[in-house]
């Protein structure tokens, strides 16, 4: 039986005690990401390739029945008018829900569905975001400084990251605007098939 664990949150840093795992992604990682594939390449090199975000958590392990929580810091910056954000994921199995709590900083949850619904859930500090089952999502950080959450989700989830390149993006990219943001069609969209959806509801292990 395990035994119980706590662990400290930096809710500006960004880090947590007693973390298992450490990763970060630099603006290089996320090419093919962003619109403006030029404007990109040239702030990778006049920046020095920053990184974006960086997640530190802890991983009880991969078994059923129990949960991986951590935390999410995402730096403040644009790629012409795209903000920075994460490369997006669903579940590899794809029925198992995930929270995000915010710490600090202004950003977005972006969802879509396999269908190709988008919604969009603002994320302060104190905000909880609930992310249900088959629901594919990205973090955004609209703000001027750095977007600190917290998030969980079940030790067998798995995340597929192809699932946003097989259809070149989400359907919908996050746009500055002079209101703070807008949704911009995604002209490169590969809609997915009936059978490709069906096969997706069917992932329920």
């Amino acid at each position: 039986m395990r035994e119980p664990v706590a662990s400290l949150v930096d809710p500006y840093a960004g880090g947590m005690s007693g973390h298992t795992g450490r990763y970060e992604k630099r603006l290089s990682d996320l090419a093919g990401v962003y619109e403006n594939t030029q404007a990109h390449a040239t702030l990778v090199k006049s920046l020095n390739d920053p990184v974006v975000y960086s997640v530190e958590d802890f991983r009880p392990g991969s078994h059923g029945g129990d949960l991986i929580y951590g935390v999410t810091r995402m730096n403040a910056g644009r790629v012409d008018r795209e903000f920075f954000l994460t490369r997006g994921h669903i579940h590899s199995n794809a029925n198992r829900p995930e929270i995000y709590y915010g710490q600090s900083g202004h950003g977005l949850m972006q969802l879509e569905s396999p269908q190709g619904e988008t919604r969009i859930i603002e994320i302060t500090a104190q905000t909880i975001c609930y992310v249900p089952p088959y629901w594919i999502h990205r973090s955004i950080n609209i703000g001027e400084t750095d977007l600190v959450m917290v998030f969980a989700y079940p030790s067998d989830s798995g995340q597929d990251y192809s699932i946003i390149e097989k259809s070149n993006g989400m359907r919908h990219r996050v746009m500055s605007s002079d209101d703070g943001w807008e949704l911009v069609d995604n002209a490169c969209y590969n809609q997915r098939t009936g059978e490709q959806v069906a096969a997706l509801m069917k992932n329920n292990p």
